[in-house]
């Protein structure tokens, strides 16, 4: 049975990566901009009508729509997404390059936002409609508030400009060009990620099971440590996943910012100047991760909680 699961998932995830290819191949030939005019201009070169027609057949622009779609699809399998018209070199390699930097922000934004949102949440549920509570809840309408772009600004402000910490320029991606993109970003989940975990923690305490712990005796740490906290960790695993997904292709705004060199300023160059194979391989690798990091939350579900096992 969970071999038949894993071919259902893979049957699934190649069926839904088609999907996206077609549908943002089809996009970006619809759009408007000649891909040989702006390739041609981006090298440096005067789109004559002779360089425009050599170029239009060097890319197999001449050729219907499928074979077009056919040819750009046998590359992809084979790991050839053609070149870049704005960097200059393949659509792979650069995805790659700017994959690993945008990796690094997202995995330390997520331990940033778990250490912050996870004992706030917990907290604000255990001191529900107290002092404690009311005050977590009022932060994190304010950070829910707040848009990180503005978060960042302010504090590429006070430690760049101000202090002189950090490069207000960026471009590299280090130690200490990565704490402020990440804090920004944890600020902007933590808020988010501290409502669900109060939410989910305080639907836990309501059930009969911690009602029936309460009547013998157990303390109230053991209840929540023993009792709650692992009945709560299958949801939080879940919008952490989810999170995680979105990191990966919705930090754009905060990569700019601090000129971080990830996926997501890369892709709004690519968009600025049509660069349509970068454009089309960054929507690709994009939804294969996001397939992914859905398919490995639901693998963990079993290691989290042994009551899911097929038996």
């Amino acid at each position: 049975m969970t071999i038949q699961k894993s071919n259902h998932r893979l049957i699934q995830l190649v069926i839904v990566l088609f999907g996206i290819s077609f549908l943002t191949f089809s996009l970006v030939y619809l759009s408007p901009g000649d891909p040989a005019e702006i390739m041609l201009t981006e090298c440096g070169n005067i789109p004559t009508p002779e360089l425009l027609a050599q170029a239009r057949k060097d890319l197999g622009l001449d050729r219907p729509f499928l074979v077009q779609y056919g040819s750009w699809l046998k590359g992809v399998v084979t790991g050839d997404m053609g070149m870049s018209y704005s960097f200059k070199i393949p659509v792979f390699q650069k995805l790659i390059d700017c994959l690993i930097p945008t990796i690094a922000l997202a995995l330390l934004s997520l331990v940033l936002m778990i250490i912050v949102s996870v004992p706030f949440g917990i907290l604000s549920a255990v001191f529900h409609n107290q002092a404690i509570d009311y005050l977590i809840r009022g932060f994190s309408f304010i950070g829910i508030s707040v848009p990180s772009f503005w978060i960042g600004l302010v504090l590429l402000r006070i430690f760049g400009v101000n202090l002189g910490w950090i490069s207000v320029s960026g471009g590299t991606a280090d130690l200490r060009s990565i704490v402020l993109p990440a804090v920004t970003l944890a600020l902007a989940m933590s808020a988010k990620y501290t409502r669900q975990v109060r939410i989910t923690v305080l639907e836990e305490l309501k059930k009969e099971y911690v009602t029936g712990a309460r009547m013998r005796g157990i303390p109230e740490k053991k209840i929540l440590l023993r009792h709650v906290l692992p009945n709560v960790l299958l949801p939080l695993v879940t919008i952490l996943g989810l999170s995680f997904g979105s990191l990966l292709g919705g930090t754009a705004v905060v990569e700019i910012i601090y000129n971080w060199p990830g996926l997501g300023n890369m892709a709004v160059r690519a968009i600025a100047c049509r660069d349509f194979p970068l454009i089309q391989g960054y929507v690709l690798m994009i939804s294969l991760f996001y397939m992914l990091i859905n398919i490995l939350v639901d693998l963990s579900y079993p290691l989290i909680d042994p009551r899911l096992k097929e038996k």
